[in-house]
């Protein structure tokens, strides 16, 4: 895990930097809170921040402070290292926002458990985070998830001038794949779906379950031309899958359509807009005969 200690004091850094790296740290080192706080506002910012209270240019408190009142995704676990150990500057402490209290000269030991407790603090965030953000059948961003996060990806894109994509599916009659081989069989159908898209994805292009058989995928950089390869190339790798159910029967062989849709720069498009019309263009994949894309405002 990725820590960042806050400590203008050379021996207590060191030490802190010595005995976090002996434990299996990431650790990054600063010698104030101003220079802690530059690397905060870094996008792969620590989860995890041990600092000092009594520093130039930036104390620890209000280091804190600064980091409580920033829209960060993920939860930041603090602890203040102080020589005052009162119960106001303890709760000055708490007030400041800080998590937990070490009083120097601080035990080896008694900051290594203070650090695990952090630790899994954050990892128990984490898990509950994955289980609020993706759909538990396929793995994939849940609708609610995928929306919010190509919602930030129009901002950026609007505001770097870049194209942005997206591409909506739909598995060809799947309700007869239900009806002939059952639901169980119909859920591996959907998993191994996603997995194929997930595959033939670009690093950076992310996949959600948007309801049912349908499911959405967020191509950044992506022009038309771009989003149509990216589709059919999704399309022929599901056309080429080869399902086998749990009971070893038959392979199971499936077919999907698609509707792209590109980002409008010049109009106020949101999330829903432009799956709107990526949603338009699957149904228009549907009407001229399934297992085909169709691009959003091509004839």
């Amino acid at each position: 895990m990725k820590t960042l200690i806050a400590e203008d004091e050379p021996v207590s850094r060191r030490m802190l930097e010595t005995f976090l790296r002996k434990w299996g740290y990431d650790v990054i080192v600063t010698c104030d809170g101003s220079e802690a706080w530059e690397i905060f506002q870094k996008p792969d910012a620590p989860n995890l921040v041990i600092s000092d209270w009594m520093m130039p240019n930036m104390n620890g408190p209000d280091l804190c402070r600064k980091i409580r009142e920033m829209e960060k995704s993920g939860y930041t676990y603090f602890i203040l290292l102080t020589a005052m150990g009162k119960k106001e500057d303890v709760i000055q402490g708490f007030q400041a926002g800080a998590d937990d209290f070490l009083v120097k000269p601080f035990d080896r030991e008694e900051l290594k458990y203070r650090i695990r407790i952090g630790e899994r603090i954050i990892k128990l965030e984490q898990q509950i985070l994955h289980l609020a953000t993706t759909d538990s059948l396929t793995g994939v961003l849940n609708r609610r998830a995928f929306i919010e996060r190509t919602e930030e990806q129009i901002h950026r894109c609007v505001r770097e001038n870049s194209p942005l994509a997206l591409l909506l599916t739909d598995i060809d009659y799947f309700k007869k794949i239900n009806d002939n081989y059952g639901h169980q069989a119909g859920d591996l159908v959907l998993q191994k779906f996603t997995d194929q898209l997930t595959r033939s994805s670009r690093p950076y292009d992310f996949v959600g379950r948007y309801g049912g058989e349908e499911f959405v995928v967020s191509l950044p950089g992506a022009d038309m031309s771009q989003s149509r390869a990216v589709a059919d190339r999704m399309r022929k790798s599901v056309e080429e899958m080869k399902i086998i159910p749990q009971d070893g029967s038959e392979p199971i062989r499936v077919t999907a359509s698609f509707g792209a849709a590109s980002l409008l720069m010049d109009s106020k498009e949101n999330a829903e807009s432009l799956i709107k019309r990526a949603d338009e263009a699957m149904y228009k994949a549907k009407r001229e005969g399934r297992n085909r894309v169709c691009v959003a405002g091509e004839e």
